[in-house]
């Protein structure tokens, strides 16, 4: 069995170790590549887009993939659809694994918007000093005029690209998760952050910026997570898709 993972996320990486060294398995992870140094996964790795979805049902046929599991961020909208698409068109199962979400707790004052344009939009009457975490490809929604008067504390893995709008004050700050509690409540009260943004990401990487949003009182912009394409077998642990693997 050829088992395709679109990965890049940490429950892309524990598929691939739960099916390592299975018998008669064999494990590609494709890698997107918008990271400059991504955490690798075991077995075998291609790196880069596979061309739309034309490419990518080409590339289920040319390498006789058995199964698809799409265990790409949250919010890879784009590549989710693609790999329905072409999943359909290669008559390959598909399976999407997806961390479950955030849900607040007592005391937590969110405010769900849409999109990160909905989100930029209801920042001026929230806070002036905005802790950013929606990564760097969500920067451009920030950097217009309804951004006069913030500050921005942008966080994300790499820097944006060149050319790429920014808000006009911004500082820049180069991480990777997981954070702790503490760290995070040092970093708002350093920064005199008012109001955090972010996305529904899931997951206990990045969680800790939520509880220390939450002892601090302070207001986070939510953003919603776009639908699974209709029809895709949803699971939500990597162990769960492993045993969907071994039913098969």
């Amino acid at each position: 069995m050829h088992v395709l993972i679109l990965g890049g996320t940490t429950e892309g990486r524990r598929v691939a170790e739960l099916l390592d060294g299975a018998t008669g398995v064999r494990v590609t992870s494709s890698l997107a590549g918008r990271v400059a140094a991504p955490r690798m996964p075991v077995g075998d790795v291609r790196i880069g887009g596979f061309g739309g979805v034309q490419g990518l049902t080409e590339w289920l046929r040319t390498h006789r993939v058995d199964v698809l599991i799409d265990a790409t961020h949250p919010f890879a909208e784009t590549i989710s659809f693609h790999a329905a698409e072409a999943a359909a068109g290669a008559h390959v199962p598909l399976l999407a694994l997806r961390r479950p979400g955030w849900v607040p707790s007592e005391g937590d004052n969110w405010h769900m918007t849409d999109s990160l344009d909905e989100a930029a939009l209801l920042l001026p009457r929230l806070g002036r000093r905005v802790f950013l975490t929606t990564g760097r490809m969500g920067l451009a929604a920030f950097a217009g005029p309804g951004s006069d008067g913030l500050w921005f504390l942008a966080r994300s893995v790499d820097p944006p690209e060149a050319g790429t709008p920014v808000p006009a004050r911004m500082e820049l700050l180069l991480d990777r998760g997981p954070f702790s509690l503490e760290g995070e409540r040092a970093l708002l009260r350093g920064h005199r952050i008012d109001v955090v943004v972010t996305k529904d990401s899931g997951g206990t990487a990045t969680a800790p910026k939520l509880a220390a949003a939450r002892e601090a009182g302070l207001p986070v912009v939510v953003v919603r997570r776009p639908p699974v394409p209709e029809g895709v077998r949803v699971v939500t642990t990597p162990a769960e898709a492993a045993e969907v693997l071994r039913e098969r």
